[in-house]
């Protein structure tokens, strides 16, 4: 069977694994650490109103490119745009979810070790002390590259076994237990001693704090926790039924985004002030500050074990994204077998993590503009090419492709008024490419420090 004739097997399977892709670490690490930096309440009244206008437009934009094509993320701008260069937004894409995935891949092979080391409770013991433990783990070759591995093994296998048998089968599983999980270690959060400080820093808003940084922060977290930007999303909805509702497909994305972002304040925040720390501990926060702070904790080892592994999900659910759009972009033309081509593409991508995956250890010294490996390569993925494809795509959606082919997308499955449809081109045609500049000239520093 060729890429294009999978489909989802449900509206409830598309949902999910969309989700998914959307929920990773921009959801649950990058997003509480921002959050606290930015003067909590307010930045996320601020996210969730900009996820709301500027985030949801765009996924809806991919969701429509991407049925409206019925083809993976470079085929579909070959199909809706014959002759034209505008293919070179599908090949921005994959080369961006390459790069992504190569370094993405290292961070989740870390999750998998603390996952590990947590089952059988061999993180909190006594005379840990947990910057020396994640300091030998990231600087460890062995370990580094071996959890590298076994994460790109685990996408793999998941992919090589298509979209209902394989991404969509993990999502009905993972989805809803990351869901449990996160509701488990709110309950235990908000219930601690002096947790009700954590839940006003999130819950209430302080405009006082809020900067111009802080607001051109929560405009990027906006569309980059929904996983927009890179054609994931046109690949996820090419397999897409026609009965099935954009708008309100791309809502229940959104909202489930906003939701797993909430939960994760909810997680992070009481604990964080419960035990008298700031709310600004920065990405070491998953593998230092929450291990100290679960091990003062009743149950800590099971909690502390129960977070890593719904963080372990999330990561994979988001990586699965990643590697299908670089699997479905050869094996579209139906000439080369999927298992082969994710295994051969898995390899490959293994191979460019390699250095990434050495950054905090032998090539620590080396630099590409001042940068490691790891994070230089971060820097071109978030910071540029995700700005490019995402302004791209606002471009796409309203000047290129043809406009009766986009309202009857949008249309199907609902029976929503014009209004909402004119709503949604306003955003897409003004809106949307305006915010993404002024993101994109704050994230290359044009706005100072």
């Amino acid at each position: 069977m060729t890429q294009e004739k999978q489909q989802w097997s449900s509206k409830l399977g598309f949902i999910l694994s969309s989700a998914g892709a959307a929920i990773g670490l921009g959801a649950i690490w990058k997003f509480p650490y921002v959050t606290g930096m930015s003067g909590g309440g307010a930045f996320f009244l601020i996210f969730v109103i900009f996820t709301l206008i500027i985030g949801l437009p765009l996924l809806i934009s991919e969701f429509i490119i991407g049925r409206g094509s019925g083809k993976e993320a470079i085929s579909a701008y070959k199909v809706l745009a014959p002759g034209s260069p505008w293919k070179w937004v599908g090949r921005i894409g994959v080369l961006g979810c390459f790069l992504l995935l190569s370094f993405y891949s290292v961070v989740g092979g870390w999750i998998i070790i603390y996952s590990g080391l947590s089952i059988p409770g061999k993180i909190i013991e006594e005379g840990t002390k947990y910057p020396d433990l994640f300091g030998l783990i990231t600087s460890s070759p062995l370990i580094s590259i071996g959890g590298l591995a076994l994460f790109i093994l685990i996408n793999v296998f998941v992919i090589s076994n298509g979209i209902q048998n394989g991404i969509e089968k993990a999502n009905k599983y993972m989805m809803p237990i990351l869901f449990i999980f996160f509701i488990v270690l709110v309950v235990r959060s908000v219930t601690l001693d002096g947790a009700l400080e954590g839940i006003r820093f999130f819950l209430n808003p302080d405009f006082s704090k809020i900067t111009g940084e802080a607001v051109l922060y929560a405009l990027g977290q906006s569309f980059f926790s929904l996983a927009v930007g890179f054609s994931c999303m046109v690949t996820y909805s090419s397999y897409l039924k026609k009965d099935v509702s954009i708008p309100a497909s791309a809502t229940s994305v959104v909202w489930m985004n906003i939701f797993v972002s909430l939960l994760a304040g909810l997680a992070i925040f009481p604990v964080v002030f419960a035990f008298g720390l700031e709310p600004t501990e920065g990405p070491g926060l998953l593998f230092i500050v929450l291990p100290t702070v679960f091990s003062q904790m009743p149950l800590g080892q099971l909690f502390l074990c129960l977070f890593l592994i719904l963080f372990l999900f999330a990561t994979l659910t988001s990586s699965f994204s990643l590697l299908e759009i670089i699997v479905a972009a050869f094996t579209s033309n139906g000439k080369h077998s999927r298992n082969k081509v994710s295994w051969i593409s898995g390899l490959i991508v293994f191979l460019a993590g390699i250095p990434a995956a050495l950054s905090f250890g032998p090539l620590k010294n080396s630099k590409l503009f001042d940068k490691t490996v790891f994070d230089a390569t971060d820097y071109l993925v978030s910071n540029i090419l995700l700005p490019i494809g995402s302004m791209l795509i606002a471009l796409f959606i309203i000047y290129r492709m043809d406009r009766s082919l986009v309202k009857q997308e949008f249309s199907l499955g609902n029976s929503l008024s014009s209004t909402w449809y004119n709503s949604w081109r306003i955003l897409m045609k003004w809106v949307v490419p305006i915010t993404i500049v002024l993101v994109f000239l704050s994230l290359i520093g044009f706005f100072g420090n």
